[in-house]
């Protein structure tokens, strides 16, 4: 985790004090469900609660002895509880707290994402509403198309991500399983009712079926999609940046008072924010992978596994929450010029109403291939810069033949392109709009 990348309330989860009070939190829960089936005594719980103390800084000169981080803890647990400490721990292997402790620390970080989610979303349909008729060029291939409206844009993004959010909810929901069943899985050193006495008291579900860990393919599932949500996070961004590009300033970052673009050239503004979330999004999407990896244990359980997750998972979610943040603010002040998008959409004089051209000549009774022929070598010249597309098409005579100067003007007006936009505005918020 890099400060520069990293917010506070998100860092804050995977401290290893945040970490070990986890830890403490599962094995004093544990000890609880022990003195209710009369195996450790009902005193012993209560000390554990009572005296249970640990300190970072101790945990970490034990394990430089033991070589063994859960040992270690529980060590120190133990020199702060007393003798009652032999009760802690009662038929339960390490990963019995290292896998719900992460499962614990996962389904936090999730809330803190599906918040950023929330923020995120209500940036894009305010911006969505407000230049919901805001007529500008759309592009494919980075050329110009056909008309749209950058409200459309904004809501292309709001519906991709309402689908990533339910993504994210049911990610949340794949990682927020329990495992306390001892060695390689069997309960036979603990009773499954500790199990479920600790999944409730720190709200999991427990795990149908476990070895010694809780199953990988849950974490890839849910690494995976952060990895699609980063991959949104960065089209949005690339979507941005190109607009800014100086040629095309129809959308630009907010530039802030007192804010130096360049080392070298005053003038400069550039994309630093979404060509940020561009290269924070190839992290995030970098993790998936290894997730992916982590599948494939050796038998009941390896620690091959453990390397990878103790690197992505604060990674990961770090990233991504910094990411959502940012990509919010940028939404929020996003600057916004629509005297350049009406400049654009007549930067190819006319040539955007192709189209609607072609298909009015089939109309009128032109094959599909002649009509095709007689659009485009009027096109073309226009696009070489050699004169207007609607003077030249009102001038060939066989166009002329099948359509009158006023049907040809008429296929020119671009409100023609935005008469559904309340339609699909219907369909992405669900309301009446």
């Amino acid at each position: 985790m890099i400060p520069r990348y990293t917010r506070p309330e998100m860092a804050a989860i995977w401290e290893p004090q945040s970490k070990f009070q986890i830890w403490f939190e599962i094995e004093a829960h544990a000890c609880d469900a022990q003195a209710e089936l009369g195996i450790i005594p009902k005193d012993a719980a209560r000390k554990v609660w009572e005296n249970g103390k640990f300190d970072v800084a101790r945990i970490d000169e034990i394990e430089r002895e033991v070589k063994h981080d859960v040992i270690a803890f529980l060590t120190n647990l133990a020199e702060h509880v007393g003798p009652e400490a032999r009760f802690i721990h009662q038929g339960m292997t390490s990963s019995d707290v290292l896998d719900t402790c992460l499962a614990i620390q996962l389904v936090r970080s999730t809330d803190l994402l599906i918040q950023d989610m929330d923020d995120l979303l209500a940036a894009l349909k305010r911006r969505a509403f407000e230049h919901k008729q805001t007529i500008c060029i759309g592009r494919s291939h980075g050329i110009h198309a056909e008309p749209t409206t950058f409200g459309l844009k904004m809501a292309q993004a709001y519906a991709e991500f309402s689908r990533n959010k339910e993504r994210l909810i049911a990610a949340r929901r794949e990682v927020a399983t329990c495992a306390l069943s001892g060695a390689v899985g069997t309960f036979a050193n603990i009773d499954p009712s500790i199990e479920a006495h600790v999944a409730k008291a720190m709200g999991l579900e427990p795990e149908p079926i476990s070895t010694q860990i809780i199953p990988r393919d849950r974490h890839a599932m849910f690494f995976a999609t952060l990895a699609v949500i980063a991959s949104s996070v960065e089209r949005l961004a690339v979507e941005i940046r190109h607009l800014q590009r100086t040629e095309v300033m129809e959308a630009e970052e907010y530039f802030s008072e007192g804010q130096k673009g360049s080392s070298a050239m005053p003038h400069k503004r550039n994309p630093i924010l979404t060509e940020n979330l561009t290269g924070l999004a190839r992290l995030v999407r970098s993790m998936a992978i290894p997730a992916m990896e982590n599948v494939a244990l050796w038998h009941e359980r390896d620690i091959s596994h453990s390397s990878v997750e103790r690197n992505i998972a604060p990674d990961a979610t770090v990233t991504l929450d910094f990411s959502l943040v940012r990509l919010a603010g940028i939404i929020d002040q996003l600057l916004i010029y629509p005297d350049a998008m009406k400049r654009n959409l007549d930067r190819l004089g006319g040539l955007i109403h192709s189209q609607r051209v072609l298909l009015a000549l089939t109309q009128a009774g032109v094959s599909r291939e002649e009509a095709y022929e007689l659009v485009q070598r009027n096109a073309m010249p226009a696009w070489r810069g050699e004169g207007n597309f609607l003077d030249r098409l009102k001038s060939d005579k066989e166009v002329g033949a099948k359509l009158t100067t006023d049907q040809l003007e008429g296929l020119f007006d671009l409100a023609y392109h935005t008469k559904h936009v309340d339609m699909i505005f219907q369909r992405v918020f669900g309301e009446a709009t």
